[in-house]
């Protein structure tokens, strides 16, 4: 009975560790908040707390899609809540109640502007920025560069990236028609390093010694964690680790 009662306890306690380091947190989401915030904290997050997060790598707006289904936890993105839920429409993914759902900031995210390593443009205002990626600047000699035409480079598998930098850099018109199509960040990186006349725009993330960051005005946006009603108690762990002692893994 003795032996009985051990085992018992044994198992007891071996179901009770299961269940302790077994919680998972599903979070869906984009290139920005994906490879800039949740990647970067998720190794130190999970040892500390036991929490596994299962990172699931789509757009904030099919993210969005998935937690209104019950698939997430979380979906993160990298704009404001309510141009997240604009941005959704467009793609014919509707929120039925947007106040049912409760958008944290994890934190502030820059876009940055990036051109092929040799273009000899090292600055660009708002104003040419704008005339660049809708398509009324067409040639570099307009903004002091070589005389050769302007090729853009634009993901189409961001879709919040891509809102924040039209709504801030832009004044929302629309992007010029004629891009090179691009996936992740790594493929328009890879793009713009490839010829000479490209530009682009993306996160912190994207940009590395391959291409040449072209000094702007600051386009920033926010960088959220959506939840069905008010974060769970897992999730708000997750919150307040990236705030707190996350920000040591966090490039900005």
């Amino acid at each position: 009975m003795k032996k009985r009662l051990i085992s018992l306890t044994v198992a007891a306690s071996m179901v009770f560790c299961g269940a302790a380091f077994g919680e998972e947190i599903k979070v869906g989401g984009g290139g920005a908040p994906i490879d800039g915030y949740l990647k970067p904290v998720k190794e130190a997050f999970e040892k500390s707390t036991g929490i596994n997060i299962n990172l699931n790598f789509s757009s904030a707006t099919l993210a969005l899609k998935q937690l209104m289904a019950g698939e997430l936890d979380a979906s993160a993105a990298g704009l404001a809540y309510e141009d997240l839920v604009k941005t959704a429409a467009k793609e014919n993914i509707q929120v039925p109640q947007p106040s049912a759902y409760v958008a944290s900031v994890i934190g502030a995210s820059k876009i940055y502007t990036v051109t092929h390593k040799d273009n000899p443009v090292a600055a660009l205002s708002m104003e040419q920025l704008k005339g660049i990626f809708t398509g009324k600047i067409t040639n570099w000699k307009e903004v002091g560069g070589n005389d050769a035409p302007v090729l853009i480079v634009l993901s189409s598998i961001n879709p919040a990236t891509n809102a924040a930098f039209k709504k801030i850099a832009m004044a929302d018109a629309p992007f010029a028609a004629d891009v090179v199509d691009a996936g992740r960040f790594e493929d328009v990186r890879e793009k713009v390093a490839a010829n000479p006349e490209a530009i682009a725009f993306g996160p912190v993330t994207m940009v590395d010694a391959t291409i040449k960051t072209v000094k702007t005005p600051d386009v920033a946006r926010p960088v959220i964690l959506v939840t069905k009603g008010e974060p769970t108690p897992k999730v708000r762990k997750l919150i307040a680790f990236i705030n707190g002692e996350g920000q040591k893994y966090i490039r900005q």
